[in-house]
């Protein structure tokens, strides 16, 4: 198929295939079960535990896969997916990097988190570093992640105003990030950490169906893959280009390893898990995906490099999909993208609401029943929403997405988290050092930003000498080392110069010994069957749209065969072990019972 070919196609298909009546209904459905599943956990909350830490009963997997999700936006498809497009494999390149970031975290830190015996970050932070310390990072920590959260959230808004049909179009931007944003609240208020979890994973499911149909199809539009390859930019599948260096890359996965390790929605999926190795291994699956997955979420946008070159790289990830989806698809597609912002939102919300209700408002009310603390969490989720809502609406002022999340990320992550977790290894970080280490960085940033780095910046003249071009056209790669390199030198003259503090001390007489001999209870079957029933819902509806259209019938119909083999499988596993505990319940009663009457017949 010619370039001409695939643009008149494309034309037709940005036509006809915004929202039709089966997409929202599709959407609307999917809405509808994850507002359900948030009611059926809020049942099951019987403390303040349970509500922020999901009584540190999580499944290892289940904790994984939300961490996974955790990282995943609307905004991954709008800034990585705009890279994709102009930089093609360069994008998979700074994708896997957070793969190997959560392999190492999984090795050296996941497991001494869930050691530590805290219920949340912030706690460590107070029991390591003290009161100013803990108060500074969480109302730090509680604007830089709004930031990032209403960024995701304008993101989605975008897309979804993008799909609308044309007698929706009057509806505006900011009613969009409303609706999505009061969804997002809802259940995450009514269902707390155990809603997250499980939503994060219907998530997860929901976005990986979607996403890898769009590949197949689109690539048969456009004539094969070998019409993809030989119409692509020379260069455009090589692992660097441009701005994204060797450099930029080894500094992306120390950043995230940082990020990974020690931001406090990561954190309490390593600490909401039984035990140490279950933190582990948590840490090991989401980099596993991250390794695996890239591909599959990058395909689409850089395949529609070729078929429309000229589009807005920020659009290039809808508009492939518009391109191949036929009705119906569209509509889980959306739900997807909608997934995969809920689930990094309603992570932060939870996080935030639990160190405000733990770490402040339980040290100002020490005698609060965990009914309040509850209802002061939930109350604390809603104005946090609200927030996040109104910085959604006010995204455009602040630059853009992408250049928010690219900078804040190489910037800031390195130094707000690189104390916390040096304090994990180390009796000589103090409180001190903390603020240390995050004004000479952030000093450092604002220098380097807003003086070097930018063409109108304080140290930038009129007629700029070589090395400064160089300087601006390596701004990314400069942003990540300084935001790894100064705080690493910072705290590694610290810890040559410091002594002993009292914080290791607390920390040492917090620690969790136990972990390793708590055996998780039965009752963690119910995210399996959230699974199971998720994937024959998936299944089911694969097969209406194979036999209600008239086209794609053969991939739709293979779909709904695989995604309802997984999950029979995975009812039949569920039912093994079901009856595997009965059993062990009623030989376990036997043995009493033949306790008994032998020492009856004594």
């Amino acid at each position: 198929m010619d370039k001409d070919g695939m643009t008149d196609s494309l034309n037709d298909a940005s036509q006809n295939h915004v929202m039709s009546l089966l997409d929202f209904w599709i959407f609307g459905l999917y809405v509808a079960g994850t507002l359900a599943i948030s009611v059926v956990l809020s049942r099951t909350i019987k403390n303040a535990d349970d509500y922020f830490a999901a009584g540190r009963q999580s499944n290892w997997w289940l904790s994984g896969l939300s961490g996974f999700m955790t990282m995943f936006s609307a905004g991954t498809f709008v800034v990585w997916g705009g890279i994709a497009f102009k930089w093609g494999m360069v994008a998979v390149s700074i994708a896997m990097c957070l793969g190997i970031s959560a392999l190492l975290v999984g090795y050296q830190l996941a497991g001494l988190w869930r050691r530590s015996g805290v219920s949340t970050a912030a706690e460590f932070i107070h029991l390591r570093f003290g009161l100013k310390a803990l108060k500074f990072y969480t109302w730090f920590n509680i604007v830089y992640r709004l930031l990032g959260m209403a960024v995701a959230l304008y993101s989605l808004a975008i897309m979804l105003a993008a799909l609308l049909p044309q007698g929706l179009r009057g509806i505006s931007i900011s009613e969009i990030i409303i609706f999505c944003g009061v969804v997002v609240v809802v259940y995450t208020l009514i269902g707390g950490l155990w809603a997250v979890l499980l939503t994060d994973v219907l998530q997860f499911i929901v976005l990986l169906v979607a996403v890898s149909i769009v590949i197949p199809l689109a690539l048969g539009k456009m004539g094969g893959v070998e019409v993809f390859i030989s119409e692509t930019p020379e260069g455009f599948f090589r692992p660097v280009s441009g701005e994204f260096s060797w450099l930029f890359l080894v500094g992306w996965v120390v950043i995230h390893y940082f990020k990974i390790g020690g931001e406090w929605a990561f954190v309490q999926r390593y600490i909401c898990v039984p035990k140490a190795s279950d933190a582990r291994k948590a840490a090991w699956l989401f980099g596993l995906m991250y390794l695996i997955s890239p591909i599959i979420w990058m395909l689409p946008p850089m395949m529609y490099r070729v078929i429309d070159p000229s589009a807005n790289p920020e659009q290039a990830y809808i508009l492939t999909c518009q391109y191949a989806l036929p009705e119906g698809l569209m509509g889980l597609l959306i739900a997807s993208m909608f997934a995969a912002t809920g689930s990094m939102i309603d992570s932060e919300l939870n996080v935030f609401s639990g160190v405000l209700t733990r770490d402040f408002y339980k040290r100002i009310f020490p005698d609060s029943t965990e009914k309040r603390q509850i209802l002061v969490g939930q109350l604390l989720t809603l104005a946090l929403g609200v927030l996040v809502i109104i910085l959604a609406i006010l995204v455009p002022l602040m630059g853009g997405a992408q250049e928010i999340i690219l900078s804040i990320t190489a910037l800031l992550a390195g130094p707000m988290v690189l104390p916390v977790i040096w304090g994990l290894y180390s009796e000589k970080i103090n409180e001190q050092s903390v603020f240390i280490t995050i004004f000479v960085s952030g000093f450092a940033a604002l220098v380097l930003k807003f003086g070097w780095l930018n063409q109108s910046g304080w140290f930038v003249s009129d007629s700029p000498a070589g090395w400064e071009l160089w300087l601006q056209q390596h701004a990314r790669t400069l942003e990540t080392v300084l935001g790894t390199l100064v705080p690493f030198f910072v705290l590694f003259l610290i810890e040559n110069t410091q002594r002993h503090t009292a914080g290791w001390n607390r920390t040492l007489y917090n620690t969790d010994e136990n972990s390793e001999n708590i055996v998780p209870p039965a009752a963690s079957l119910f995210p399996g069957k959230v699974v199971a029933i998720v994937l024959a819902a998936l299944a089911t509806l694969f097969c209406f749209l194979a036999f209600s259209g008239d086209s794609h019938q053969v991939l739709l119909t293979a779909y709904s065969v695989v995604l309802g083999g997984m999950a029979g499988l995975i009812f039949y596993f569920i039912r093994m072990a079901e009856r595997k505990a009965a059993f062990g319940v009623v030989s376990e009663k036997t043995l009493v019972e033949k306790n008994k009457d032998h020492e009856a017949s004594k």
